[in-house]
């Protein structure tokens, strides 16, 4: 991993995880499921139980959705490391990003987990696609060029 990335994958973390789960706090309050609920949803995806695990469960799915969003920073970051024409444009890479966190996400790890579980819908789609361009990929890629930007590839 080139040095000092670190900073900026913790940040970025830290931002897009929150303004990500904030979203989801507000929609599951919002279609009466509750934040708990929700959260212990997240965690069995990897955890198949935690639904019936009380508190610990949705303490477990807050740290599932921070652990992913690490994920998703880090590979991004790291790239803006090696790639530096990524730290150029984060308008542009971020809603790329953003796109490419929802297929891998919505069309890729959520449907192996839980087949069939999430038909789309247009409201569904609009708030996903919202959701991973404006919380997830434009904060990734606007905190990895405020932290690399001028730095040369690997240093």
């Amino acid at each position: 991993m080139p040095k000092g990335i670190l900073r900026p994958i913790i940040l970025a973390t830290l931002v897009a995880g929150t303004l990500d789960i904030c979203a989801a706090i507000i929609l599951s309050l919002t279609f009466g499921r509750g934040p708990a609920n929700m959260l212990r949803f997240v965690a069995s995806g990897p955890f198949p139980s935690a639904t019936e695990w009380g508190a610990g469960g949705a303490l477990l799915g807050l740290v599932t959705h921070f652990v992913l969003m690490a994920i998703m920073v880090t590979i991004f970051v790291a790239a803006a490391a090696r790639w530096p024409a990524l730290t150029a444009k984060p308008l542009q890479w971020g809603v790329i990003y953003g796109l490419v966190t929802y297929v891998a996400m919505n069309l890729i790890v959520v449907p192996l987990r839980f087949p069939g579980a999430f038909p789309p819908s247009p409201r569904s789609l609009g708030t996903q696609l919202f959701c991973h361009i404006v919380l997830v990929g434009l904060p990734i890629a606007w905190i990895a060029s405020r932290h690399l930007r001028g730095r040369t590839a690997g240093a």
